[in-house]
């Protein structure tokens, strides 16, 4: 059995690498095996691409910055490709906590992918005028494609090899995870929502979406369903 844990990476050379040791060190207490750690560079300019050169088994690099939707295009892509069994979507900031990929794991045993909700189990620490704007991004993605989750924005996801067959991602920036969804509905995919504890600090509330973009995140998720 293989497994990729996708880390889209965008100039964050403060925290990669502990990410990356962090995940390591979790493989190793768990002795879990045949797990590669993708980074996908999506065209930093501090040499963020090189931190992770040390410590992750695999670096692919936009020339650019393309956007998230692209890295995550690039790495399911590379999963496809290189005939992985599942997949896992995790953020490069240090938000998500490594214990919560054995929980996607054996939930994949029966679905096709899960999503990483903030909003069932223990509530986190998030900001309440970014609660008020990820419930209006539930009712949006609901209203669109018609598959209802508690957390339509999260970065955490995890695959299995049908869904990383045959999802087609043509978002390149945060519309995407609202496109998931879509793909979601597309595809018949059998779906689950599982809880992740999420760690929020100054330094991934300042590398997160502003409130101020959800708008625009709106306008191109539209003009993606338009075309």
């Amino acid at each position: 059995m293989k497994i990729a844990i996708i880390i889209p990476v965008y100039n964050e050379a403060q925290v990669i690498k502990k990410t990356l040791l962090d995940l390591k060190k979790y493989f190793k207490t768990k002795k879990l095996k045949n797990i590669d750690l993708v980074v996908v560079d999506d065209g930093s300019i501090d040499n963020s691409g090189q931190l992770a050169l040390t410590h992750a088994n695999y670096l692919l690099t936009h020339k650019k910055n393309c956007g998230l939707g692209a890295a995550l295009a690039t790495g399911i892509e590379f999963a496809k490709r290189n005939n992985y069994d599942f997949c896992v979507t995790f953020d490069s900031d240090g938000q998500h906590d490594p214990k919560d990929i054995g929980t996607a794991l054996k939930k994949l045993a029966n679905y096709d992918i899960v999503i990483g909700s903030r909003f069932i189990g223990t509530h986190s620490n998030m900001p309440k005028s970014r609660r008020l704007i990820l419930l209006v991004s539930n009712l949006i993605t609901w209203l669109f494609f018609g598959v209802w989750t508690t957390d339509s924005q999260s970065g955490f996801r995890g695959l299995n090899k049908k869904a990383i067959q045959t999802i087609r991602l043509k978002s390149n920036r945060m519309e995407v995870s609202s496109e998931f969804f879509g793909e979601i509905k597309r595809l018949s995919l059998k779906f689950s929502e599982i809880p992740i504890h999420v760690r929020y600090t100054k330094y991934s509330l300042s590398k997160g979406q502003k409130n101020i973009n959800s708008a625009n995140v709106l306008v191109k998720l539209l003009y993606m369903l338009s075309r």
